[in-house]
């Protein structure tokens, strides 16, 4: 007999948007405890911002990025997950209009760590 059981329920693609979104709200209120939220605290960032190669501890820069240049509330998003697996998943993010009128394109690894989906890497090209 063939086994039908599913092995990622659908409860979990809203859980991860979920986490994904929680990145988004931070990033537009310029809240680094949404951020925390949805980061893991190890997690870390790499991405090119025009020529430059830019990397490093993603709540820190996201922090030190606020404290510079404030909330994006024009930002407008969109998330697809590109892939999920029992406790790992893949989303895309194209985000538009930051307070520096950047755009972006995130690529956001998620681990299910203790129950709680977490961003553990983001990787980034943001467009001028």
């Amino acid at each position: 007999m063939t086994s039908h059981t599913k092995p990622v329920a659908t409860t979990e693609y809203d859980d991860v948007i979920q986490a994904a979104q929680a990145y988004i709200d931070g990033y537009r209120s310029g809240d680094i405890a949404g951020i925390e939220k949805a980061f893991h605290e190890d997690a870390i960032m790499w991405g090119h911002a025009g020529d430059e190669l830019l990397q490093g501890p993603a709540i820190p820069v996201f922090a030190s990025f606020f404290k510079t240049m404030g909330a994006s509330p024009n930002t407008r998003s969109r998330l697809d997950i590109l892939a999920i697996a029992p406790t790992a998943a893949v989303v895309r993010v194209d985000m538009e209009n930051d307070v520096v009128g950047a755009s972006y394109h995130d690529f956001l690894s998620l681990l299910k760590i203790e129950g709680q989906w977490k961003i553990i890497s983001k990787i980034f090209q943001r467009y001028a």
